[in-house]
């Protein structure tokens, strides 16, 4: 319990630092402190596809539901943090370019990450038979982690981008003045720990209630991810 406290202290002190101890970047003002979460978020979608892809190829292999139930969890929880991706970048681009949405190259592949994995839980909600779900959910799951690091990083590069040079320059690199380079780092560690904190928790509600629906064998405690 006392780490739990520990990155709720964390994330909280990160939360103010963005505000007091990190400088604004000259060509985006006020608009810096969004980074400290925008991107953050987006590194966890990542990670969370990369999860579920990950547990959809161990399903394949060993045709175990419980990686199903680990890509699901992990598919679920890194749509929830695209959200955020999308939403974020949307208040950052009203506040630099005047308007939440100008199908800038960044902001159009994140938005077709989340019909992706929108398209996913949706198969998953209409096939019933869990065998024959988790079988056509490992398939398409592999293909949608495969796609998301070719839309988050390599697309929006083919292309102009409105993103500023300051943050994200021409060759892919993050300049920063030190400080403000602290406390992204601190974010996006905080947000990944924060990540595999909810997930491992979502991981054993479902392998309960698999084992309680006798889909899974024995009712101990449940194997790590």
């Amino acid at each position: 319990m006392a780490w739990r406290w520990g990155l709720f202290l964390y994330m909280a002190a990160v939360t103010v630092a963005a505000f007091l101890y990190a400088p604004l970047a000259k060509k985006l003002h006020e608009q810096t402190r969004i980074i400290y979460w925008h991107i953050p978020v987006a590194w966890v979608t990542v990670v969370a596809f990369v999860v579920a892809g990950w547990h959809s190829w161990r399903y394949l292999a060993t045709r175990d539901l419980a990686q199903d139930a680990r890509a699901a969890a992990a598919a679920e929880l890194g749509l929830l943090f695209c959200a955020l991706a999308t939403v974020t970048g949307a208040i950052f681009s009203k506040g630099m370019w005047g308007a939440y949405w100008n199908w800038d190259p960044r902001q159009t592949s994140i938005f077709f990450l989340l019909l992706i994995y929108a398209a996913y839980l949706t198969l998953r909600a209409a096939v019933e038979d869990p065998t024959r779900r988790a079988r056509l959910a490992a398939v398409y799951g592999l293909f949608a982690a495969a796609v998301t690091p070719l839309l988050i990083f390599v697309v929006p590069r083919l292309f102009f981008t409105l993103h500023p040079d300051p943050i994200v320059n021409a060759g892919g690199k993050l300049e920063m003045h030190p400080r403000m380079f602290q406390v992204f780092m601190a974010a996006l560690g905080g947000f990944t720990v924060l990540f595999f904190w909810v997930y491992s928790l979502d991981v054993r509600i479902r392998l309960h209630q698999l084992r309680q629906d006798g889909v899974l064998p024995g009712a101990g405690k449940d194997r790590s991810a």
